[in-house]
């Protein structure tokens, strides 16, 4: 009889447990996928629309995670929309917040984290101004500052990357390396976006070897030959090598993301979510 992964994980906890190590995989690895999440940015324009119907839809694909992140969610009812996830049997972990939001209106957006559920703040992009030497110099002790006040707040703080961060280069060191040689360790984690970082010409295995503890999430996209986005599995990232990687041991969170997911979107993420749904085991 052909034994599958799932058969062998149907046993008791250790016998499982042993079944992934003959497999080659490590335990805590099928653990993390238990939950899949999608940045709800990739749904943006129906979201903005109709929040409530489109966390209806979400979860009814078997998405138990979401990622606040556009589509106008920050003037929204906070409460109301807890009030959905929660009926939905949605977690919210963390929700994107700018910069600008976090330098001028911290208090207002530690409150929106709260009451939206959130555990964790992820600063989501930096604009053209501070990509600069002179503006990633002023940046970075906002960035620590940012994490110091969210931790006396009781929420965590993460940076998600785009390319830039690896391609600006001043003075030779990339504006990435920069933020992790010059933010708390302890203090400002990583929301990996690996489809941004592979644009970027980075190895995405070193990378996560090199990132190590400091790992909170990954965004999930996958890449045409020609460079374009599209839904996770429809590419050429090999994902399932990703994520068995030691080093990325610690992320709990996997949040689907397409920026330009095609028109009507919900095929788009039931086609990443089932991609996904089939690493788990």
């Amino acid at each position: 009889m052909i034994v599958s992964r799932r058969h062998l994980l149907a046993g008791a906890g250790g016998v499982a447990a042993l079944a992934l190590t003959d497999l080659g995989i490590a335990p805590a690895f099928a653990a993390q996928l238990k939950a899949i999440g999608i940045q709800l940015y990739t749904v943006r324009e129906l979201f903005q629309k109709d929040p409530v119907a489109t966390l209806e839809a979400i979860a009814k694909i078997g998405y138990r995670e979401v990622e606040y992140g556009g589509g106008g969610y920050d003037t929204m009812d906070h409460a109301m929309l807890r009030r959905t996830t929660d009926r939905l049997g949605l977690k919210a972990p963390s929700a994107h917040i700018s910069y600008d939001a976090l330098l001028r209106r911290f208090d207002q957006s530690v409150t929106m984290a709260k009451t939206l559920g959130a555990t964790t703040v992820v600063l989501p992009y930096m604009t053209d101004e501070h990509r600069t030497e002179a503006g990633w110099n002023a940046a970075l002790p906002n960035i620590n500052r940012f994490a110091a006040d969210l931790k006396k707040a009781g929420l965590g703080f993460a940076y998600h990357n785009h390319d830039f961060e690896f391609t600006i280069k001043p003075g030779g060191v990339s504006l990435y390396d920069r933020l992790l040689k010059e933010t708390d360790p302890a203090l400002v984690k990583l929301e990996l976006d690996l489809y941004w970082a592979v644009h970027a010409g980075e190895d995405p295995k070193a990378l996560i070897e090199r990132l190590g503890s400091r790992l909170y999430a990954y965004h999930v996209k996958d890449m045409r030959p020609d460079r374009s986005m599209t839904a996770v599995g429809q590419g050429t990232i090999d994902f399932a090598s990703l994520f068995k990687l030691k080093a990325g041991a610690g992320v709990r969170h996997f949040y689907v993301e397409n920026d330009e997911a095609p028109a009507p979107y919900l095929p788009d993420i039931t086609t990443s979510y089932r991609t996904l749904r089939a690493l788990r085991f």
